[in-house]
């Protein structure tokens, strides 16, 4: 039975009393991105890598995505510590936003990405919620009672990265991390084949495997392939040479300075991330380049341009990086010549590639000449192909599959070659953040997920954007937003004209017609709904239900723009409370009359009733099909004054369908 769908494959086979082997993966499903796994057995939970995300063009002010650790938070007596498997902000990022929300006893990792993120807890100020404890090739670590966990080196576009084999109860699961096979590293640092041959032949129960690539046929070029391609640039360039890469590409940009050395040119170095990374790499030995290599940005700028390369962050289009800030012509230091060679050696992170393309498309409007794309031969991927892939299948030999770090179609894909290499299909599970896969020795299946999604963090990588939030953002950007305000009395009138404030709004009203439509919608609010917003305490004054009289007026006014202007801006309604016995403003005197028939059952412009009113006005149209098709033709005219609006029709009364939602709405609040 095939499990591409999620179904759950076999039976438990699962002995009485023995618990299961959980792997919930909380991030770095169906995405790229934020990659987080959790690993369970008894009491024991531990956690695989820590990731972060960067946000979508709709995700206004957000700066990291990071994976929804509720589940985390909950079970924080039971984490016995964290595995780290190399050093790319996608694996390691969310980590000193988690420490604030909960302790992690101690983090195994590689030396480079335990020196990075050293950095990244101490700004944080969270170097007191952990220890942190390198580990070399083929060491083993215990965490908790049933987890031992062996470190075997990989080839991945990061130096320092690791495969895990985990030794459980239930058996041995081998988590590839990121990886490729590279038979010529740059650092000569060879994946350990033979290492995880022996597990292989040991017997591996599951196979969590990275899949980003999964849908490219053949083996990935190794990481020295680009050499030649960027030496042939770097070499005919006439002038300075530009060169953006992932920061954390320390072959890549171990190359570029051993290029840089060759063809006599200086580096100067621009972007925080660049700056902090490469001074790690030399720090620990991964990187050799002499000091005198190096020129400050603001010195080099005194050499001939032929005799210099400037190596920096932005080949994703971030809008803060050096080179889309040098694009946009606000670098202070740094300006495009038209005798530049720019060189974009990396490719775009899907979701990047507007970024990217018109951070190209501005370099070249302002001369330079820019060299990009798979053509050129200047950048290979760090993840493995589909010949990769069943090379780590062969060497594993797995009971059981499951693919993870990557898109939807790529997982699919990964799950097909595995069924290519001998895995059945119903040894294979799709799964997706929050799902819990249980392992037995005999047996994988589906679990009951546990909650999983995202976290939103602004600038200060404190605040968390919440959904309603990043809502009112995206109305902001797109409609515009619209300001009231309303002076209201404590025993329930309108004590002067409502004030209106309109920004980014494209429409044919102005702030007076706006005013007008305004003052209905809360004359009809207090009219209508008083009852329900404020009741009488014994003492001087109600107690005054403010934000319900807000949102109301909010609604009301919502539902008149989209009827009558078709926009949809956010709306804000602020109510001043005004002492009891306040005289009551009377409405202007060219102001339309509000016709809406009076709610039924009220007396001497009492307020009770008008919920009856409604209900009855409603049965009145519903029995009359004649008179709803007669409301839904009449037309509207435009509102550019107001003499100009007509009065309202039976359908303009729209208490009967509000009143339903008003109550609904406040039954819900």
């Amino acid at each position: 039975m095939s499990n591409l769908n999620g179904s759950q494959p076999g039976n438990n086979g699962q002995a009485k009393g023995q618990p299961a082997l959980r792997v919930i993966p909380l991030g770095g499903l169906h995405e790229i991105g934020k990659n987080t796994c959790v690993f369970e057995y008894g009491d024991d939970l531990m956690l695989v890598d820590a990731g972060l995300a960067f946000p979508s063009d709709g995700m206004h002010g957000v700066n990291v995505v990071l994976p929804d650790t509720s589940y985390l938070r909950e079970n924080q007596k039971r984490i016995r510590g964290m595995i780290v498997t190399h050093g790319h902000e996608d694996h390691i990022g969310g980590i000193p936003h988690h420490l604030k929300n909960f302790n992690i006893p101690i983090i195994y990792g590689p030396r480079l990405a335990l020196s990075i993120l050293t950095g990244k807890m101490e700004e944080a100020g969270v170097m007191d919620r952990t220890i942190l404890q390198t580990v070399s090739p083929r060491e083993v670590v215990k965490v908790g009672q049933h987890f031992s966990v062996e470190f075997i080196r990989n080839t991945h576009s990061m130096a320092d990265s690791y495969t895990l084999a985990i030794t459980t109860p239930a058996g041995v699961i081998v988590f590839t991390g990121d990886f490729k096979f590279d038979h010529t590293p740059v650092d000569g640092e060879h994946f350990d084949i033979a290492r995880l041959a022996h597990y292989g032949e040991k017997g591996v129960l599951c196979l969590f495997s990275d899949s980003t690539n999964a849908e490219l046929p053949g083996f990935c070029p190794p990481e020295r392939s680009v050499f030649p391609h960027l030496d042939r640039h770097i070499s005919q360039a006439e002038g300075r040479v530009i060169i953006t890469t992932f920061a954390s590409s320390i072959h890549r940009v171990s190359m570029i300075l051993e290029l840089a050395l060759k063809n006599g040119r200086k580096v100067g170095l621009l972007g925080r991330s660049m700056l902090n990374v490469i001074a790690k790499a030399r720090e620990l030995g991964y990187m050799r380049a002499p000091d005198e290599l190096f020129v400050p940005i603001k010195q080099i700028r005194d050499l001939p341009d032929r005799e210099t390369l400037l190596l920096m962050t932005g080949s994703q289009g971030e809008p803060l990086a050096a080179l889309s800030r040098i694009s946009r012509g606000e670098h202070p230091q740094v300006q495009v010549k038209s005798s530049d060679t720019i060189i974009f050696s990396a490719s775009p992170i899907p979701g990047n590639t507007i970024s990217v393309v018109n951070t190209i498309d501005k370099l070249m409007m302002l001369g330079a000449k820019v060299v990009y794309g798979k053509g050129e031969g200047i950048h290979v991927s760090g993840h493995s192909f589909q010949e990769d892939h069943k090379l780590m299948l062969a060497l594993a030999r797995p009971k059981f599959f499951v693919p993870v770090h990557g898109e939807h179609r790529m997982l699919v894909a990964h799950a097909k070659t595995a069924h290519s290499m001998g895995v059945p299909a119903d040894h294979t599970l799709i799964i997706d953040n929050g799902d819990v896969v249980e392992l037995t020795p005999d047996s994988i299946r589906k679990g009951d997920p546990v909650k999983a999604g995202i976290e939103l963090l602004d600038a200060s990588r404190n605040g968390i954007v919440d959904a309603r939030v990043l809502k009112e953002r995206q109305q902001l950007a797109e409609d515009g937003v619209i300001t009231l305000l309303a002076v209201i009395t404590t025993d329930g009138v309108m004590a002067a004209p409502p004030r209106v404030n309109i920004r980014g709004v494209v429409t044919t009203a102005d702030a007076r017609k706006l005013s007008l439509w305004a003052e209905r919608e809360i004359t009809w609010v207090l009219e209508n709904r008083w009852t329900q917003l404020s009741r009488n305490t014994g003492g001087k004054a109600p107690d005054v239900d403010w934000v319900g009289v807000q949102r109301e007026v909010e609604l009301g006014l919502q539902r008149r723009l989209r009827r009558e202007l078709q926009v949809e801006p956010l709306i804000i309604c602020l109510v001043q409370p005004a002492p009891a016995g306040t005289p009551a403003y009377k409405g202007r005197a060219d102001a339309e009359p509000d016709s809406r028939p009076t709610p039924r059952g009220r007396r001497d412009g009492g307020r009770d009733g008008g919920r009856e009113g409604g209900r009855e006005i409603s049965r009145e149209i519903v029995r009359d099909p004649a008179r709803v098709a007669a409301a839904a033709a009449a037309p509207v005219a435009a509102p550019a004054t107001v003499a100009e609006e007509p009065a309202p029709t039976v359908a303009e009364a729209e208490p009967e369908g509000r009143i339903r939602r008003r109550r609904s709405a406040a039954v819900a609040g």
